[in-house]
């Protein structure tokens, strides 16, 4: 029989008051690209907030957003926008957060206008750019995931475990050729 009392022990997630990523969208339309970001960051139970601002459409909501977002909780944004695609550098230009940019090929430039505008970025303002589309928005939420790491050891471990199962399964394909 065991005596005397137990301590509880907390998961990492359960300490979490709100969200830590914003994930945050320039159109509706830009949904089923930032939805990819959404699923990786539910795969590693990171709470997240996920909206709609436009930099150009609704400014003012988009600046009250990004001078706001640390007082929410969030530790990391990510923003994604086609065209013209400002939005990532509209909300680094209002917050000391760390800010990923992933720009999505809606455009019949297909994507090439929202790459330079979100790669492009005056000294001072930086926004780490991702891949175009899906891939760009999956790999945003795995570098979100990775600077979340630096303070929070648990998710370094589970970044080790996905890193080792895309070697599995990279050479799970590389034996089914032979």
């Amino acid at each position: 029989m065991v005596t005397g009392s137990r301590k509880k022990i907390i998961r990492w997630e359960e300490s979490m008051k709100g969200p830590l990523v914003g994930i945050v969208m320039g159109s509706d339309s830009d949904l089923s690209i930032m939805q990819e970001a959404a699923k990786i960051l539910d795969d590693f139970n990171i709470p997240y907030d996920i909206t709609i601002s436009s930099a150009h459409r609704s400014p003012n909501l988009t600046a009250s957003y990004a001078k706001n977002a640390a007082k929410k909780g969030f530790e990391v944004i990510i923003a994604g926008a086609g065209g013209a695609a400002h939005l990532a550098g509209v909300i680094a230009s209002k917050t000391t957060l760390p800010v990923i940019g992933v720009p999505i090929d809606s455009s019949s430039l297909r994507g090439l206008d929202s790459l330079l505008s979100t790669v492009q970025m005056p000294s001072g303002i930086p926004v780490a750019t991702m891949a175009l589309g899906k891939t760009g928005a999956k790999n945003a939420a795995i570098l979100a995931i990775q600077i979340l790491s630096l303070k929070y050891p648990e998710l370094k471990k589970k970044l080790d475990r996905f890193k080792k199962l895309l070697a599995t399964e990279t050479a799970k394909k590389a034996k089914k050729l032979k």
